[in-house]
């Protein structure tokens, strides 16, 4: 399966979740938020693509990572493709596996498919899209307020940590 990223594969992140974690930069965004970081990764022809297998073997090569997490552009974009990804780094690596999405955890949830099933694969969810009038440096993982951590057991809440 192929896969299209924004970016070189990360390691050693620190701001993308807890611990030391990989990060995933996925192509296409449909969302465009006001003030976005990650513009360059709106275009959905932009950036490379890869195939899947690759980017499990370039993180099977990763030392001292606790988890990987998927950013964008909007993950929930290419959801086939991360759900793979997904489930390898869980099952072959024994990662946590967190995303962020300009989308809600209720609005991926009510589109279903594919986009519900890469849910399912998340222990937590940084959801919502970033508000450029709620920008704070001091929430934890997020860019502004309004967006919440979203923690997951199979797709479903078991914790919400929000600003507002």
């Amino acid at each position: 399966m192929k896969i299209r990223l924004a970016g070189p594969i990360e390691s050693d992140s620190i701001v993308n979740g807890p611990g030391l974690r990989a990060v995933v930069w996925t192509q296409g965004c449909p969302i465009h938020c006001p003030g976005c970081q990650n513009p360059e990764a709106w275009d959905p022809e932009g950036g490379v693509e890869v195939s899947t297998e690759w980017v499990c073997e370039e993180l099977a090569k990763l030392r001292g990572q606790q988890g990987v997490t998927f950013c964008g552009g909007e993950p929930s974009f290419q959801p086939e493709a991360c759900v793979e990804i997904a489930r390898f780094v869980r099952k072959e690596l024994g990662w946590d596996v967190w995303s962020f999405s300009g989308r809600t955890y209720e609005e991926l949830k009510k589109r279903g498919g594919a986009e519900w099933e890469f849910v399912k694969e998340l222990d937590a969810l940084i959801d919502g899209p970033f508000i450029l009038a709620k920008r704070d440096l001091t929430v934890k993982f997020r860019g502004s307020r309004n967006q919440r951590i979203v923690h997951l057991n199979k797709g479903e809440i078991t914790e919400i940590e929000a600003e507002e």
